[in-house]
């Protein structure tokens, strides 16, 4: 819960001094321990969506690996969402899932299918709003086509003006 606290601080920040917000997303998800919950892990997600959706600046998320439940929802409430080509996003991981909908990890692939958490599938559906194609690159290229598609990003967002910028989160 702190990590979720410091980044809405470091977020309000951002907005005080009027600079975009640029998250980078790369988590299976909140920590599910007791200690997690006892220290209110629960609230300081949902006041990260809160604060994201009214933040007046811009706000770019990119989801560099995996991005699972609501430890990915907390960084994700952003004016554009850009996902790896190799990256998943979903609200639970395949094993889970399976083990929820058929109380049977081995049919993980199946449930991967139906939760369509792709980049493709994501775009097609209209979760993200675009896809950085990292096959084949180096960490250091991936990098910099993630900060190129984040900056043309922000050079459209700042055209627009805080109430749009807003309205348009939803």
């Amino acid at each position: 819960p702190e990590g979720y606290r410091k980044a809405r601080r470091l977020m309000r920040q951002a907005e005080k001094f009027g600079r975009p917000v640029l998250c980078l997303v790369d988590t299976s998800g909140a920590f599910c321990g007791i200690g997690a919950e006892e220290r209110g892990q629960g609230e300081a997600i949902a006041q990260n969506l809160m604060e994201m959706s009214g933040l007046k600046t811009p706000i770019v998320s990119v989801v560099t690996g995996e991005g699972g439940s609501g430890g990915a929802l907390a960084l994700s409430v952003a004016d554009r969402i850009l996902m790896l080509s190799s990256s998943a996003y979903s609200v639970v991981s395949p094993e889970a899932c399976a083990s929820i909908l058929w109380k049977d990890t081995e049919r993980a692939n199946e449930a991967a299918e139906a939760l369509k958490l792709t980049a493709p599938d994501l775009l097609a559906l209209g979760i993200i709003d675009g896809i950085v194609d990292d096959r084949g690159l180096s960490h250091e290229e991936i990098a910099g086509v993630v900060m190129s598609s984040a900056f043309d990003a922000f050079d459209t967002l700042g055209q627009l003006d805080d109430a749009t910028l807003t309205n348009l989160r939803y």
